[in-house]
């Protein structure tokens, strides 16, 4: 269906299902959201999620960006989400993509591919921050979507959750590194892993702190901050190359 334009901008204060609601009205249905997880980290996969929502009585309340919320909150809605979502589904790219082709080159694709994979195609996508060029509907992307726009704020807490699974996973493998805390993010705990054991196979060897800490026989720099999730403990990021 032809979609009539938008009439007006969304109103901050109308909730976080503004977007949906104003697409609707113009004959963009369904809309789904995507965002991604583990941008910012130098170990692990990026995961990127895609979900539609379902409207009126089954809506969803409490989502927000999922940096936001504890992670017991983060499990809860991830549950209600994938139970009660219209369609969802979530992309894991593994850390040696991202250093063969780029983090960026991988969160595109990974979102194409997410919302490729959904078994009920959206006739618009909302996405955080920047564009997904490429699509064969119209998207937009949204400051903070995930703050703003529910189906975005979904997609954050599906891959957010998707990865952390994956992160703990990777704790049994590899627990001198401690990915079940910081997840991959480079905190002072994981700078003093890494200049203690070298990179495992799941760092991100295309980043610039994980090279130094191979050349140097596992001496790190710490450089910029990141979101990781150690309440208290003064955090770093991983500059990439």
């Amino acid at each position: 269906m032809r979609g009539r334009p938008l009439r007006f901008t969304p109103r901050r204060d109308a909730g976080m299902y503004r977007y949906e609601r104003a697409l609707e009205h113009a004959g963009f249905s369904p809309v789904a959201g995507v965002d991604e997880a583990g941008r910012g980290a130098c170990a692990g996969p990026l995961v990127v999620a895609a979900v539609v929502l379902r409207g009126g009585r089954r809506r969803i309340d409490g989502l927000t960006d999922s940096k936001l919320l504890t992670p017991a909150r983060r499990e809860e809605l991830y549950a209600e989400i994938t139970e009660r979502a219209q369609a969802w589904r979530a992309v894991v790219v593994p850390c040696h993509d991202i250093d063969r082709l780029g983090l960026h080159r991988c969160n595109v694709t990974g979102m194409r591919r997410a919302l490729a994979a959904l078994d009920e195609q959206p006739a618009y996508v909302l996405s955080d921050g920047f564009p997904v060029p490429g699509l064969s509907v119209p998207g937009l992307a949204v400051v903070k979507g995930d703050q703003v726009a529910a189906c975005v704020a979904a997609a954050s807490i599906v891959a957010k959750v998707t990865r952390d699974r994956i992160m703990v996973n990777l704790h049994e493998r590899y627990p001198e590194y401690g990915f079940d805390l910081h997840k991959g993010y480079v905190t002072r705990a994981h700078g003093r892993a890494l200049a203690a054991h070298g990179p495992c196979p799941e760092h991100r060897f295309s980043y610039v702190n994980v090279g130094r800490a191979l050349r140097n026989n596992g001496e790190m720099e710490l450089v910029e901050e990141t979101e990781g999730e150690i309440p208290g403990e003064e955090r770093t990021e991983g500059a990439r190359a």
